[in-house]
């Protein structure tokens, strides 16, 4: 998965090294979907200066952060401005979670279901 940023590439590693290669695919073509592209969170965060504060907090799944922002105005743009700064790591959280997620799906699919792996 070339998109990926080093430190999530790392991550996505260490989860696939023990799948199969049709496993690791499946993994793939699933956490591809459904992963975030910090420059997609990027612009939702400055779309919050100009329209509707918190679109990057909904993007992300942080549904209650994105109403407070919503009805804050971004908390008075600060939340807004923070969160222009650290878009990657918002979409660096996210992207673990979801692909820890993807991995106990592809594990409890082929009757490997332990516990999934956390850090």
């Amino acid at each position: 998965m070339p998109n990926l940023e080093p430190d999530e590439m790392a991550y996505v590693h260490n989860l696939v090294q023990n799948m199969t290669e049709p496993q690791a695919q499946q993994f793939a073509n699933i956490y591809r979907s459904r992963r975030k592209n910090p420059q997609i969170i990027l612009v939702a965060a400055l779309v919050g200066f100009v329209f509707v504060g918190g679109v990057q907090r909904f993007l992300v799944g942080q549904i209650g952060m994105g109403l407070l922002y919503f009805f804050t105005g971004g908390l008075c743009f600060i939340g807004t401005i923070v969160d222009v700064i650290n878009h990657k790591k918002l979409a660096f959280e996210h992207n673990i979670q979801e692909a820890r997620y993807v991995q106990a799906i592809i594990m409890s699919q082929s009757g490997n279901a332990g516990p999934p792996y956390y850090s």
